[in-house]
């Protein structure tokens, strides 16, 4: 039934979603979540989904609770009860999308990476400045940020606890592309996807960095390797993260997430992105980081891990073990110092003090939820969010930087600079935690500009 405004309730703000696979499926969870749990001043409404299937966007508005479904995404971003525009389309299309719907006076939430290229980012991030003047917000969709043990681990770090950091290391494994017959989704295209595990992992990877520093990459020295270069072509559509033909396979056809291999013999297409990429850089401070992202990692689901290690002491996080952070204090003494875990599910911990007793853990849908909630703030209190799509154009010269590396036997490669003064104190303050412990509000100033197109296709 739908809820009836009263006095008491705060106003509505309409969400219209391009893309409804794997991504669509997440953010809808954190979009008819969010309302329910945090006290926001203004109330989420899913108003419309859209995607190119009539019948398959039809079926993801049921199932995920829109109101209305379209198969034009220009239709979506006209419709009057619509004031916000998710984006969970693959790469390709996130510049025209994200860009029309700014123009249309529009906020906007950009699935990462931000784009496929640096100038697609660079257009990105020139419009939603422009749009900031007429009070938008544009946010890009790092999640991992919104982890609680991970913006308390940003806390920590802000407050000096680590002192003067001296290393980075991050890697991001997962396996589901190990097995040959896999077939050829989208995700392994380049023209679709930008890139491989460097943009898909790799981004996650270098926004937490950047994130939990406080301060830029500035320059690299990778390696990439496409390890299965020819796959079987792909018979119905998929998200891309699964195959029916794997042994083992749990993802079922609702979510998106499956894939059948052309039954037709010698049926084979080009994989046009990396497999994995595997890097070090340098932040601004000199600091030390090291980068893994694969898909070729035989056993490893999800295991996004990492340490930071400063003068006075080290952090550590597993995201398959996401309620925990583990500390070492160095300055205590040697006797008894060591890594201790903190269970992060304490009222006094970021978000949690909307969610349930100490002890009772949240998992990988309740990021999404934080997403929209900060998402909300932001726009209630005419704040622009972090990641802005400054952050997100940082994020994408850094790739960007790996692969020209990689492409030059792995010769360090700075990473372009900001175009403006604006623009690098907006990065700055985003990835320094200026913004607060849950990423609350900071400014974003961006560059130049120029769209693509491209049409829906499911994320």
């Amino acid at each position: 039934m739908e809820q009836k405004d009263s006095a008491d309730t705060p106003p509505p703000l309409g969400v219209g979603m391009v893309g409804y696979a794997f991504m669509g499926a997440a953010h809808s969870q954190g979009w008819r979540t969010v309302g329910r749990v945090f006290d926001l001043p203004l109330r989420p409404v899913l108003a419309a989904i859209g995607g190119r299937d009539a019948v398959a966007v039809r079926a993801a508005a049921d199932r995920h609770g829109w109101a209305a479904a379209e198969t034009d995404w220009r239709d979506l971003v006209a419709r009057d009860d619509v004031q916000l525009v998710d984006v969970c389309t693959p790469g390709d299309s996130h510049a025209e999308i994200a860009i029309a719907a700014l123009e249309a006076g529009k906020h906007v939430l950009c699935e990462k990476p931000l784009a496929n290229t640096v100038a697609e980012a660079e257009a990105m991030a020139a419009a939603a400045e422009r749009a900031a003047a007429h009070g938008q917000a544009a946010m890009v969709g790092f999640n991992y940020r919104r982890v609680p043990a991970l913006t308390h681990a940003r806390g920590l770090i802000a407050e000096g606890r680590l002192g003067a950091l001296r290393h980075v290391r991050i890697t991001y494994l997962q396996d589901w592309l190990v097995d040959p017959a896999f077939p050829l989704t989208w995700r392994l295209e380049r023209e679709h996807a930008g890139s491989g595990a460097l943009g898909d992992l790799g981004a996650h990877a270098v926004d937490l960095a950047q994130y939990l520093a406080g301060e830029p990459v500035v320059g690299v020295s990778a390696l990439t390797e496409t390890f299965v270069r020819r796959r079987p072509l792909l018979t119905g559509a998929s998200a891309g993260l699964s195959t029916s033909s794997l042994a083992g396979s749990s993802a079922g056809a609702s979510t998106g997430l499956s894939g059948t291999p052309a039954s037709t013999p010698g049926a084979y297409g080009t994989v046009t992105v990396d497999d994995a990429a595997l890097f070090t850089g340098r932040l601004a401070s000199g600091a030390l980081a090291s980068f893994e992202a694969t898909r070729m990692a035989a056993g490893r689901k999800n295991a996004l891990r990492l340490e930071i290690n400063g003068e006075k002491g080290s952090l550590a996080f597993d995201l398959e073990r996401l309620n925990e952070l583990f500390f070492h204090d160095h300055t205590e003494p040697a006797a008894s110092a060591g890594f201790r875990r903190i269970l992060v599910t304490e009222p006094g911990h970021p978000y949690l003090e909307a969610w349930w007793p100490p002890g009772h853990a949240l998992g990988y849908e309740h990021t999404f939820a934080h997403q929209a909630r900060d998402l909300v703030l932001a726009i209630a209190s005419g704040t622009s969010p972090a990641p802005s799509f400054a952050d997100g154009l940082q994020v994408q010269r850094v790739l960007a930087a790996v692969e020209e590396s990689a492409r030059n036997n792995a010769v360090y490669t700075p990473v372009a600079a900001p175009a403006s003064a604006t623009d690098h104190a907006s990065v700055t303050a985003h990835a320094s935690g200026t913004v607060s412990d849950t990423d609350r509000a900071a400014d974003d100033k961006p560059t130049p500009a120029a769209s693509p197109a491209s049409p829906i296709a499911p994320a």
